[in-house]
């Protein structure tokens, strides 16, 4: 009897945070599934200190990309995070809902979809909300596959209707900082959402 050396599935991961959506939110933040437990510097979306999604929103609202962070400890300070996030009117979620890691990393060139976001139940939770944002390729991937929306252009916006509501789809870069861009340069991106929806920023 042959051995069977082929090696063994990729286990299925439950996205392990619960979606983060104040009721008055205007805007949904979607990335994709986050990074391995190991690399969290909070319980919240976006953990890894070395993404710069919180860096862009101190860059953006505080003029100093340090305002989230807690350098002492290497942390995100998420208190202050769900706080802006609530006065801002900002849910987060992710857009895959089961995954598997193919390669046990936290790249998204190698996470397999087992299934994606419920976002007709998500909006149904969020009465005001008219701005979808992706925040990398997988997760814009994912969410066109959901609403059959075509993807924008990087820094641009897409119309579209879903669950009977007139909606914007953003597609932002990659906060990672595998994506090779400047912290201020996506930043600049990042800040066309909140020019057009005439929210002050610096």
């Amino acid at each position: 009897m042959a051995d069977d050396t082929s090696p063994s599935p990729a286990p299925v991961e439950m996205h392990p945070l619960s979606p983060f959506l104040p009721a008055q939110a205007r805007i949904l933040l979607l990335g994709s599934f986050p990074p391995p437990r190991k690399r969290w510097s909070m319980e919240f979306f976006y953990p890894n200190f070395t993404n710069d999604m919180w860096r862009i929103f101190g860059l953006l609202f505080f003029n100093d990309k340090d305002h989230f962070v807690d350098t002492e400890h290497k942390r995100f300070r998420r208190e202050a995070i769900e706080n802006f996030l609530q006065e801002q009117g900002i849910a987060v979620s992710d857009t895959v809902a089961v995954a598997r890691r193919l390669n046990g990393n936290a790249s998204d060139l190698t996470l397999e979809v087992v299934e994606s976001l419920d976002l007709a139940r998500m909006l149904d939770r969020l009465p005001y909300c008219h701005t979808l944002v992706t925040t990398g390729q997988k997760a814009t991937d994912t969410l066109c596959a959901i609403t059959g929306a075509t993807p924008p252009p990087i820094g641009q916006y897409a119309s579209l209707t879903y669950h009977g509501r007139s909606m914007r789809l953003y597609r932002m870069p990659s906060t990672s900082r595998a994506y090779p861009k400047p912290l201020a340069e996506k930043a600049a991106v990042y800040r066309t959402i909140f020019q057009d929806l005439t929210i002050q920023t610096y």
